[in-house]
């Protein structure tokens, strides 16, 4: 994953976003964050918010726009994961049931359950997974996934 040194934009009634806005979170935690995709940890699948280097939000997102035949192995996580597919289709594998969906729908993974998904569809899979912690903590199950393993920053 591509890491970058986040710019932070605060916003308020009157302002808009801009370079002329820019600030360094830890200024004004108070105030709302907006941060550029490109400057989140991406790879060539998704791009990671990682709560707690922003604003210490105690959730993290993975924003995953993947090719057919694409996902991560069977892992898990101490805390549940919701997964909302946008579009595409995707098979899931959550414990012992596998589970095809497509756009518009919410798959919920509970703590601690081995899961993983594959892009089984004919094209991009667009899905956004929510991680119930400021960071991500994750045991993988079928070895390592280092297309999918999350990059703490140091």
């Amino acid at each position: 994953m591509a890491a970058r040194n986040p710019s932070y934009v605060n916003v308020g009634r009157e302002s808009e976003v801009g370079e002329d806005s820019l600030a360094d979170q830890h200024d004004h935690p108070e105030t709302p964050a907006i941060i550029e995709l490109h400057d989140l940890e991406h790879s060539e699948h998704s791009h990671e918010f990682v709560g707690a280097e922003h604003l210490d939000v105690p959730f993290s997102i993975i924003l995953v726009h993947s090719q057919p035949g694409v996902g991560p192995k069977l892992h898990r996580h101490p805390y549940a994961e919701v997964f909302v597919v946008h579009s595409g289709r995707a098979t899931f594998q959550i414990g012992d049931e596998t589970i095809v969906v497509e756009g518009g729908h919410v798959v919920v993974s509970p703590p601690g359950e081995a899961h993983g998904f594959t892009n089984t569809g004919a094209s991009e899979l667009r899905l956004t997974a929510i991680h119930g912690a400021g960071r991500f903590s994750t045991e993988w199950l079928a070895g390592p996934d280092p297309v999918w393993t999350s990059k703490p920053k140091s």
